[in-house]
């Protein structure tokens, strides 16, 4: 299959890129960390403006969605620049909350397309955390074929990324929607979460080589940049190929779920999460997430000690590749949905 964005698709993507380059993410994300969450929400309400959260949301309810190939751009761009916040959680409840339908629908559904509602979520398979649930608005969970709103945002796991905290919700929780089509909408959803996470970690990865590679070319050893030792080379050379070959995974899984949701009664949210897409989204995510974290690795190792302190904003990106490479479907995980679809 041949694959090529549209023009404008590529357009949107630059005009994401140059929106979170004049908002200074460093500094949204040392906030992020630090408990306030004042200058990530601002951000998060501009990319709401710029259409990002919309695409997951069916037109029913205020968005512009399903559209899967603008979500994988929009996520490439927001891990690229390493944003905070439930993004992949606030897209998967879109469609999970649209498979389900209801009052529950109705009431979130646009405010997530807007902006102005931020939402976590755990599904059964998934583990127990919600990711940033102290900063949602809403914490949905979903055991078996019932959807529950979770009281509050329970008590903090430990991370490794400290701008992505972890949660396990309280539990309770009356339910707000229940039956055969919120186990559908679930399954379809945890696609969803995988699938953007994937593009999180591949523009995340994308970030570490470049600023790997502008670093080796100032950085000098024997008088020369250390980057034209033929052995860093061959290690930026191996990283670059693993982002590449990730790539058309990606676009590939877009695809997939693009076609099962032009399925009729689909754009509804009503789509289930065909076998053959399940699979296409979880090759996706084990070559991005794997490939995210060997650009972490490489850019630590070439980066040397500078590579461990605070100061330096690549760290974010470095302690960010790890937790995506698992969230949402460890590479084991994954492995094995492949080998079954």
């Amino acid at each position: 299959m041949r694959f090529l964005l549209t023009d404008e698709q590529r357009e949107f993507g630059r005009s994401l890129d140059a929106l979170l380059t004049a908002a200074d993410t460093p500094a949204v994300l040392r906030a992020w960390a630090a408990g306030d969450h004042g200058p990530g929400r601002a951000l998060w309400g501009r990319l709401a403006d710029a259409g990002v959260f919309a695409l997951a949301v069916p037109e029913a309810y205020g968005g512009v969605g399903p559209l899967p190939v603008e979500a994988a751009v929009a996520c490439v761009e927001l891990g690229r620049h390493a944003v905070p916040g439930p993004v992949a959680e606030t897209l998967a409840a879109g469609v999970l909350l649209a498979g389900a339908g209801g009052p529950v629908a109705e009431e979130w559904l646009p405010g997530i397309a807007s902006g102005a509602a931020m939402v976590s979520l755990t599904l059964e398979g998934y583990g127990p955390y919600a990711p940033d649930a102290d900063a949602a608005d809403a914490v949905f969970t979903v055991t078996g074929d019932e959807l529950r709103l979770a009281p509050g945002p329970g008590e903090p796991s430990a991370s490794v990324d400290p701008a992505r905290r972890l949660f396990r919700p309280e539990p309770g929780g009356a339910p707000v929607a229940k039956g055969p089509a919120v186990r559908a909408a679930a399954r379809a959803a945890g696609d969803t979460a995988a699938f953007a996470t994937a593009a999180l970690a591949l523009g995340c990865g994308e970030e570490l080589l470049r600023a790997t590679v502008a670093y080796v070319k100032q950085r000098t050893q024997f008088g020369v940049p250390v980057g034209s030792f033929q052995a860093v080379k061959h290690r930026l050379a191996d990283t670059l190929l693993g982002l590449e070959f990730a790539r058309p995974l990606l676009y590939g899984a877009a695809v997939e779920l693009a076609s099962e949701v032009s399925r009729p009664g689909a754009g509804t949210g009503s789509a289930e999460g065909s076998p053959g897409a399940g699979a296409a989204v979880a090759a996706a995510k084990v070559t991005a997430g794997e490939a995210g974290y060997a650009a972490a690795r490489t850019a630590l190792q070439l980066h040397g000690a500078i590579g461990y302190t605070e100061e330096l904003d690549l760290a974010w990106w470095l302690r960010r590749a790890r937790p995506l490479r698992d969230a949402w479907g460890t590479p084991s995980a994954c492995r094995a949905r492949v080998l079954a679809g």
